[in-house]
């Protein structure tokens, strides 16, 4: 097997460099921002993304490639296709817009969370909405903060659906966020020692490739307690993340009222007009005034509860 390395920041800046040789380019376009806000992408993906880029120029009649073109081919590239056609009701995008706001406001409050890219309440792929954290810098490792972090944020669009809407209108909309943060706190606790009742050991398999029905052969390497004593650490784990997003929500819930309104009507938000929004500051969308506010909690749909797992709704994802 070949490991192809990704390019760190300075090798997709100069990747994106000799492509962008190719198209027009507005004066705007600054290859080291697109650089930064494209990590883990390979020289195939930084390609693929400028000529997105210069694809949206062409259908919109223009002769240079703008910084607005590689913005949207990014968030295509990295997120999906807008779904525009899809119809959702007043109620699913306000269910939505909490969600997203949720997660929003948990990681604009946690110290080692990344900074906010994009907020949208757009769908895209199997999505119905998203928050989209990038990195400042490549990374290489985690700390044990940061993994914190993430379990709050991951359980933030929950919470905020119980907060705001009460417990009998949580949605499966969180199935994604709780798959990652059950996977998450499954490799603190199992490969990364993260655990101080398990200590410092390794309980999971190493990843091994699986021929001739070896994985079915695969003698237990652990006692029936040792796995009791692992599900019963994944399950604290995730549950002071979702204490820590459920603290964050409550002591600023005003913020994200604010948050989910703009959501509701601007749609998509920038990192930083997320933070102009939460400042009261106006947002220059070509004369659109302050959102409006609608009430909350009073108008979602009644649904029967499930004792089985998640239901197949499309996720509103982190």
């Amino acid at each position: 097997q070949v490991v192809v390395p990704r390019p760190d920041i300075d090798g997709r800046e100069q990747i994106l460099a000799v492509h962008m040789k190719k198209v027009p380019l507005a004066p705007d376009v600054d290859p080291r921002v697109i650089a930064r806000g494209t990590p883990g992408f390979s020289g195939a993906d930084l390609a693929n993304l400028v000529n997105e880029a210069a694809l949206l120029a062409a259908r919109r009649g223009k002769r240079l490639v703008a910084m607005k073109e590689f913005e949207e081919a990014k968030d295509k590239v990295m997120m999906g296709t807008e779904r525009k056609s899809m119809v959702m009701t007043e109620d699913e995008k306000k269910m939505t817009a909490y969600h997203e706001a949720g997660h929003a406001i948990v990681a604009l409050n946690e110290p080692a969370s990344d900074p906010i890219h994009k907020a949208t309440i757009i769908p895209r792929g199997r999505a119905l909405g998203m928050v989209m954290r990038l990195p400042e810098r490549d990374n290489y490792s985690y700390h044990r903060d940061k993994m914190y972090a993430n379990l709050a944020v991951s359980m933030g669009g929950r919470v905020a659906e119980e907060i705001v809407f009460g417990y009998d209108k949580v949605s499966s909309g969180a199935s994604s966020d709780i798959s990652y943060a059950t996977n998450l706190a499954r490799d603190m606790v199992t490969r990364w020692g993260m655990s101080d009742a398990l200590g410092p050991l390794q309980y999971a398999e190493a990843d091994e490739e699986v021929f001739l029905g070896y994985s079915v052969n695969r003698q237990k390497n652990m006692s029936n307690e040792t796995a009791q004593a692992i599900d019963k650490e994944i399950r604290r784990v995730v549950e002071q993340g979702y204490e820590r997003a459920k603290t964050v929500l409550t002591e600023h819930r005003e913020d994200l009222e604010t948050l989910a309104r703009a959501l509701l009507e601007y749609e998509t938000l920038s990192g930083d007009e997320i933070k102009a929004v939460l400042k009261g500051e106006p947002i220059d969308r070509g004369g659109s005034s302050r959102p409006s506010i609608p009430t909350a909690g009073s108008s979602i749909p009644k649904a029967r509860r499930k004792s089985q797992g998640l239901g197949g709704a499309a996720p509103a994802g982190a």
